[in-house]
Order: C-alpha cells, then sequence, then structure tokens
C-alpha cells in the first residue's frame, strides 16, 4: 500500500511521492516568476545538507534526497522539468553546444540551455518523518491478493490504526489553501468536488496533464466503499470532470485517463485525470482502476467493490504488508 501518509502521489518508476501532511514547500527556481523570488529559494534550501540517495531514475530523471534543513530531517525531490514546445526556437538561439563525437553525418553535443530553461522542480517535505524517508527509498515490492474479508479484517483496521490527519484535503475543499489553483469548483455537498492540478505536473504543457478531483463528501475512503448509492457522485465527477478539462486546457475526453486507485495514497475519495499517452505514475493494472469499469461495474453489481477480490501492490516495508504476512495471506 502506498504510505498513507503522502497526500497526492508524485512519482518515479518506482515510488510515488510527496506528502501534504508534513509541513512541506514546493521550491521553483523561476528567475522570481510564479514560484517566488530568489530570497525564498535561499532560505528553502541553502542549508540543506543531503546524506543520501534514495532512489534515483535515469530515464525519469530523478532523484529522491534524504538529508537536513538546518536540524530537521527533509526530503527533497529533484526533476528535470520537460522540453517544452514552444520554447524551442529560444532555446536553439539561446543555447551553447560542446561538440563531443563527430562520425560523418552523426554528431552529439553537450547543450547548455538559457538558466530559466533549464529548471529543476523541486519539491521539499521538512520535517520529514521515518515515513517519509521509508516511502521513497528503492524497495523490492508485492502483489497482494485482498479479498472482501480481508478487507475488513485486515486492511481497514490497520488503515484505521494509523489515524493520520486529512486537514490538507479540507483545508482544499474549504479553500483555505490552494485555492488559487482550482480547475472547477461544484460546490454540491453530496456529488460536488475540486478538481485542482497534481504537484507532478508543472501546467507548462498538456501532454503530460495530470489533475485531481477531490470528492466533496469526507465518508468515502476509497474503492472499498462505493456501493450503487455513491453512483451520482461518481458519474459527476467523471461528466463535469472532463468538461472543465476540455474548457481550460481543450482535451477532449478521448484524450482522458480518468481513474482510481487502490490502494490509494491517502484515504479520501480522489479521482486522477491525465492526458492518455502520458505514463503517469501508478497508472499501471495493478493499481488504476478506470472510472467507467468502476461505474459500469456498480451499476451490474451495488456491491461489487466491497466483496471483489482486489489486487494491488506493496512494498517491503510497508506495515499493511506485514499485517497479510500475519494472516497468513501472503
Amino acid at each position: 500500500m502506498a504510505d498513507v501518509a503522502t497526500k497526492r502521489e508524485l512519482s518515479s518508476a518506482e515510488t510515488e511521492a510527496a506528502s501534504r501532511e508534513a509541513k512541506r514547500a514546493k521550491v521553483d527556481d523561476k528567475n522570481g516568476e510564479e514560484g517566488g523570488d530568489e530570497a525564498e529559494w535561499e532560505n528553502v534550501l541553502s542549508t540543506f545538507t543531503a546524506s543520501r540517495v534514495l532512489s534515483d531514475s535515469a530515464r525519469e530523471k530523478i532523484m529522491f534526497l534524504h538529508g537536513k534543513i538546518a536540524d530537521d530531517d527533509a526530503v527533497v525531490v529533484l526533476e528535470k522539468t520537460p522540453i517544452r514546445e514552444d520554447s524551442l526556437a529560444e532555446l536553439f538561439r539561446g543555447s551553447k553546444l560542446r561538440l563531443e563525437m563527430k562520425n560523418d553525418i552523426y554528431s552529439s553535443y553537450r547543450l547548455q540551455a538559457p538558466p530559466h530553461l533549464n529548471e529543476i522542480k523541486t519539491t521539499v517535505v521538512c520535517p520529514a518523518t521515518e515515513k517519509h524517508v521509508k516511502k521513497y527509498q528503492r524497495q523490492e515490492s508485492f502483489l497482494v491478493e485482498e479479498t472482501g474479508e480481508d478487507y475488513r479484517a485486515v486492511t481497514l483496521p490497520y488503515v484505521q490504526e494509523q489515524s493520520l490527519s486529512l486537514q490538507w484535503v479540507y483545508n482544499i475543499l474549504e479553500k483555505k489553501a490552494e485555492a488559487d489553483r482550482i480547475v472547477y469548483d461544484d460546490p454540491d455537498p453530496e456529488l460536488g468536488f475540486v478538481l485542482l492540478p497534481d504537484l507532478k505536473w508543472d501546467q507548462k504543457q498538456v501532454d503530460d496533464l495530470y489533475l485531481i478531483a477531490i470528492a466533496r463528501q469526507k465518508d468515502i475512503k476509497s474503492l472499498r466503499d462505493l456501493s450503487s448509492e455513491h453512483l451520482p457522485l461518481l458519474q459527476n465527477i467523471f461528466q463535469k470532470g472532463k468538461e472543465a478539462v476540455l474548457q481550460r486546457y481543450k482535451l477532449p475526453a478521448s484524450k482522458l485517463r480518468v481513474y482510481l486507485h487502490y490502494q490509494p495514497s491517502y484515504y479520501h475519495l480522489h479521482v486522477h485525470f491525465t492526458k492518455l499517452g502520458y505514463d503517469a505514475p501508478g497508472c499501471g493494472v495493478e493499481r488504476a482502476h478506470l472510472l467507467s469499469d468502476v461505474i459500469q461495474n456498480l451499476q451490474s453489481d451495488p456491491q461489487f467493490y466491497r466483496s471483489r477480490t482486489l489486487y494491488f501492490p506493496l512494498r517491503a516495508d510497508d506495515g499493511l504488508l506485514g499485517r497479510f504476512k500475519e494472516a497468513g495471506r501472503l
């Protein structure tokens, strides 16, 4: 199970990251644009001392570091930002090239881009707990088979014991935080939701579009809680979410992947909207459930997800994995 302490899924091929439950700052050095000024950058990371690399991926161009900011444990995530099509002309015009190799028609160079086109997206989790550190550390995973009874006897008690705060979610729903990032807001207490960008998306291009719809109902933890009574809510999120994406980003429904995670990273119902073709973290079959399929399954069987056997990956250090082993289920 993804660490229930995390507040949104953020990414690498093997880890999903970034906690909103811990105090965190998202810092982008953007020459004074969008992410704050240079003084803020210096104040946040000038005292960071890295002690180890928790994991990294050359393919994903991301690195997770553990260290300290002042006296507090911290996790820093460094991720190269995508190359944007609208900046190509400036990139070619303003860059310097250093020849490395030339052979007939083939040549390779080191390209030094202008600083504002060579950003590193930086996420800071501070103070970071041991759970955050373990979450970002590369580990072996296991596929768990969970029956409806397993959920009630093993998973649900474990989740309830964690007693992790969802105040950050309620802050978004009540517009006490991140109000300026909201793409769409349906205020209906039963059917409503808030749609906003996931922290994995830098919002500079739609090729890696990633939005999260957070339901206003507070008593739905995950896919397991859904029944036919929630169909109006799910259909509302599905329809209005697609309409909002079309209006804001000009992406039709045929280019969207809309799904839920099980296990989720935090236990408040939320739905993922990503661009089809973008290999978003957690979009694989072992974790993602298309919202269209969820709706159809509940239309066919009102209690489908309360009784069905579900499969999901758990990391080696996940406490829930230990519970399944103790119960003789793994």
